[in-house]
């Protein structure tokens, strides 16, 4: 009888042990697989927020063109910071037949809001043939409504007071008239006048 309920004892003491360390495993197993997850969850953040940065960047460093003229596909283009002129006609399409590759500076680069145009050998003759935008020949004289206080000492008998003189008046009262407005500031009379008269000029 005492040996049939060591039997029994030791039968419920290794039931109980098997349950123990199963119940051990699966907690083992659990938090393995908790902390598994965990790691995943902050690779799968970290990814997200690293794509997120990357597309402000992206977005950060982009510019719209529109390109207009002799083109073969006119239209607005999105092109990276710091992309040049020749880069925004490649998008679209390159220059026509007509075109006067002339006509800009395809080495510059473009800037946001930009308009490129292209414009045929037609216009860009038409252009320089255009009296209104002639460049006005240099005559030599000194303009007296736009000559800083350096250029202004370049004439005979007008040194430094008299020329801050000039830019003094000019700053009170505006741009010169005429030439002989000159004589109105203290110090330049007749005589100083009749020196730099045909030197100056005003516009």
């Amino acid at each position: 009888m005492k040996k049939i309920r060591n039997i029994i004892f030791i039968l419920m003491l290794i039931v109980l042990m098997s349950a123990c360390g199963g119940q051990s495993k699966d907690s083992e197993e659990f938090l393995l697989s908790d902390q598994e997850e965990d790691t995943e969850n902050d690779r799968e953040n970290e990814d997200a927020e690293q794509e997120q940065a990357k597309t402000g960047t992206e977005t950060e460093n982009l510019v719209y063109v529109q390109v207009s003229g002799a083109v073969k596909c006119p239209g607005v283009y999105r092109l990276a910071e710091g992309s040049r002129v020749f880069h925004a006609l490649e998008l679209a399409g390159g220059m026509t037949k007509e075109a006067d590759p002339a006509s800009l500076n395809q080495a510059e680069h473009v800037e946001d809001g930009q308009m490129i145009r292209v414009l045929t050998f037609e216009e860009a003759a038409a252009r320089t043939e255009d009296p209104g935008t002639a460049q006005p020949e240099d005559d030599g004289k000194v303009n007296l409504n736009t000559a800083a206080k350096e250029e202004l000492m370049t004439l005979a008998g007008i040194g430094e007071a008299k020329a801050e003189s000039i830019l003094a008046w000019r700053k009170e009262h505006g741009d010169f008239a005429q030439i002989e407005d000159l004589m109105k500031i203290e110090g330049i009379k007749e005589g100083v006048f009749s020196k730099i008269r045909d030197s100056v000029k005003v516009q």
